[in-house]
């Protein structure tokens, strides 16, 4: 494919000074660097721009260049740079680049894991935290209860206490990297030499190395389990509050701990109670006669039955509150209410003396001005 003028490639004109070369050429490396541009063909626009800039970058190279085109200048000056950072512009300019937009990495011994990484690697770390989910019935969530599940694990070695060796005196420094678990690493890029710290191969990053390993780990510092374990559920726990069990997570690093296992509760719904952040939800059904004269009903709750008193014109929909029988806080330890939504029971079918007793009802009623015929008024 034919190549694009220089000037074409860094965006610029042939008017621009040299101090616009070397903008344009910063603007356009970052645009299309690799570690920052994944698209396809940003690796090709980056080598061209910095062959662009190799040859307008250097006064020489730039006169030559306006004066005879590619024929005055080396059409293998870019491939044929050797390695090295040539390809580049100036190590300055490069540099400028990438701390730009990859931070201070130190000129171009680039240290992609960071000191502070390094040397947490060759310390004990606690592991990661594990999650599982677990399914429960409405009022064991409301009681508590309690759930053994099986699960697998890595338990650190009880006879080398982690450390996967024999004795502590078959543990020494990893020659290779000096017990800093981490190497440097120089290669030949597309880019030129570059250099890169990377895990010990020898030490695996642990910055030790065992000479006689322990035979119950076999050097691991794990031993793989399958334990019961029982979960306890507390009191009052809702939907989505987990409950932490120690030491059940990942495996720890260099001897660390492991991480927690947290299980998530899902409370199955109940057929008559329903929850509203710590208060009971019930309906109840009684009769019309019972709204109209009020009554005492032995009401369910979480807790059992307990009477309450309805009193006399109880409307349909109304609620009444029974201060105490709701859940339990986890947190706090403070219980709810229990609302007590009432449903008035209207009788589809009478007998013949229920209907006779409703029908002189009615005509007492009729004496007097009825609910209707005050709606009807509010109308006039």
């Amino acid at each position: 494919m034919a190549k694009r003028d220089y000037y074409e490639v860094l965006g610029i004109d042939k008017s621009a000074s040299a101090d616009d070369i070397k903008k344009a050429y910063r603007k356009m490396a970052k645009k299309y660097h690799p570690d920052v541009n994944k698209d396809p063909g940003a690796e090709e626009k980056f080598k061209e721009v910095n062959e662009a800039y190799e040859v307008l970058g250097d006064a020489e190279k730039k006169a030559a260049y306006d004066r005879y085109g590619f024929a005055g200048v080396d059409p293998n000056g870019f491939a044929g740079a050797g390695g090295g950072f040539s390809g580049f512009g100036s190590a300055d300019d490069l540099n400028d680049i990438f701390s730009s937009f990859m931070g201070n990495m130190g000129g171009f011994g680039f240290d992609f894991g960071g000191s502070s990484r390094r040397s947490s690697r060759t310390q004990a770390m606690k592991g990661d935290n594990r999650y599982l989910r677990m399914e429960i019935d409405f009022l064991d969530a409301i009681h508590g209860t309690e759930r053994v599940v099986t699960i697998d694990v890595d338990k650190r070695c009880e006879r080398c206490h982690g450390t996967g060796a024999y004795s502590d005196s078959d543990i020494r420094t990893c020659p290779t990297c000096h017990g800093t678990g981490r190497v440097t690493r120089t290669s030949r890029t597309a880019f030129g030499m570059m250099q890169q710290v990377v895990e010990c191969p020898d030490c695996h990053g642990t910055g030790k190395i065992i000479d006689k390993k322990c035979p119950d780990c076999h050097g691991d510092g794990y031993v793989h389990k399958r334990e019961d374990i029982e979960i306890k559920i507390p009191e009052g726990i809702s939907s989505g509050q987990q409950v932490r069990v120690q030491g059940y997570g990942e495996r720890g690093y260099n001897g660390g701990p492991n991480g927690d296992l947290y299980v998530e509760i899902t409370v199955r719904p109940h057929r008559y109670f329903t929850r509203s952040g710590n208060d009971i939800h019930i309906k109840v059904p009684i009769s019309a006669i019972d709204a109209t004269l009020g009554t005492k009903v032995d009401v369910p709750t979480v807790y059992g039955d307990v009477e309450m008193t309805i009193p006399a014109g109880t409307q349909p929909g109304q609620q009444l509150r029974m201060r105490g029988y709701g859940a339990k806080d986890v947190r706090s330890g403070s219980k709810g209410d229990q609302i007590v939504e009432i449903e008035v029971n209207i009788p589809k079918k009478l007998s013949r003396e229920e209907k006779e007793l409703y029908e002189r009802l009615r005509k007492d009623k009729d004496k007097k001005e009825s609910v209707f015929e005050r709606f009807k008024k509010n109308f006039k």
